[in-house]
């Protein structure tokens, strides 16, 4: 059984991969600072904002794996899935893969502000900027990947 994707619309398309840039450029300064250890970063390193000692911290890294190559690696895919040409792809997959990757980033989005919050008590702006890109991007998948997907039937039928 073959699944077809419906069309998105053209908002979608463009806000999607201008915010999955957005975040791969917060990507790779964060990742760069994360490998000079931290001291590339623009950031007050005092009071509640203290991109150093987030970026720093040992809830930096999840598996061992510091967490901005992680988030390097989840938008430089996004952004190639987010492009014109990703969303006009045929494969069903793709699209759902799309929404899994939104969907899980923004579950590790969660745990990461909690950590900031309640483990390390400061908070990183470079990483508050990612953390909301990442909420803007699940925000438009939620209202057209189901409808694309055949999940949800439009509002206009």
């Amino acid at each position: 059984m073959t699944r077809s994707v419906a069309p998105v619309p053209r908002w979608a398309i463009y806000s999607t991969f201008f915010f999955s840039l957005v975040g791969l450029g917060l990507s790779i300064y964060l990742t760069n600072a994360h490998l000079n250890g931290a001291q590339d970063l623009f950031c007050s390193d005092s009071g509640l904002i203290n991109c150093t000692k987030v970026t720093t911290s040992a809830q930096s890294y999840f598996l061992g794996i510091p967490v901005a190559v992680l988030g390097l690696c989840a938008y430089t895919v996004l952004s190639v899935i987010n492009s014109p040409w990703g969303w006009h792809l045929k494969n069903y997959w793709v699209h759902v893969g799309r929404f899994v990757l939104v969907v899980g980033s923004m579950c590790f989005v969660l745990w990461l502000l909690s950590a900031e919050l309640l483990i390390i008590k400061n908070i990183c702006l470079y990483c508050t900027g990612v953390h909301v890109v990442t909420f803007i991007l699940l925000i438009i998948m939620t209202i057209v990947c189901p409808v694309q997907l055949g999940w949800a039937v439009s509002g206009s039928e």
